[in-house]
């Protein structure tokens, strides 16, 4: 790994367990079609992959089949107005941010959710990154390098020397796409893909401080 200059992090499942919001939301659309709710923790692996994911374990939906879109958008449309109701930052992020601060180090988030949900979650809960790209910022999303290559421009910083932080393996291959070191944070959900074991990951972290060990700034 290069010298470190920048950090960035993907939100949902690394930054923010942002579970019990997505997971309510969909037993919530459940309801309105007469379905019993799902328990949270089946519900909690496919949360990496927003909608997408919550409407595959919660009606068998993909984006090939008919009527997928209008209910995904009925679904986004739900989660709008209930970002905040139960959703809070992972245990240590809150310290690992402000010590990135203090040692001068940029931070970021890149994420597959649009900027319209992502933002307003990020700034609900006190998040302050020096950049924010979401799904909707390029014309690509994760896996693609696209999303992370613009948040280094943005920090005018080379991808060299970012870390990339998430908890999917899209992540991990986005971070490597674009020629940054990567970490997998192994405390958030983690998809159900494939093993943890089988990431293209420079590191797995088990907790949110590990970060500031692995870089040598603890």
């Amino acid at each position: 790994m290069k010298p470190l200059q920048a950090v960035l992090f993907d939100l949902d499942g690394t930054l923010v367990d942002s579970a019990p919001d997505l997971a309510g939301t969909l037993n919530d659309l459940r309801a309105e079609h007469g379905l019993e709710p799902l328990p949270h923790e089946q519900l909690r692996r496919r949360c990496g992959s927003g909608a997408r994911g919550m409407l595959a374990e919660g009606f068998g939906l993909s984006p090939a089949d008919a009527g997928y879109a209008e209910l995904r958008d009925r679904f986004l449309a739900a989660y709008a107005t209930r970002l905040l109701r139960h959703s809070t930052l992972f245990d240590g992020v809150a310290a690992l941010l402000a010590t990135l601060e203090r040692r001068g180090l940029p931070w970021g988030v890149v994420t597959n959710k649009s900027v319209a949900l992502a933002q307003p979650l990020a700034t609900g809960l006190g998040l302050r990154p020096a950049v924010l790209v979401g799904g909707d910022s390029t014309p690509h999303t994760k896996p693609h390098p696209a999303p992370l290559l613009e948040a280094s421009r943005l920090l005018a910083v080379a991808p060299a020397h970012c870390v990339y932080v998430g908890d999917d393996p899209r992540d991990m291959r986005a971070g490597r796409a674009a020629g940054m070191a990567t970490a997998a944070a192994a405390w958030g959900y983690l998809g159900i893909e494939e093993p943890l074991h089988a990431w293209p990951a420079d590191a797995t972290l088990n907790s949110a401080p590990e970060l500031l060990h692995w870089l040598g700034l603890a």
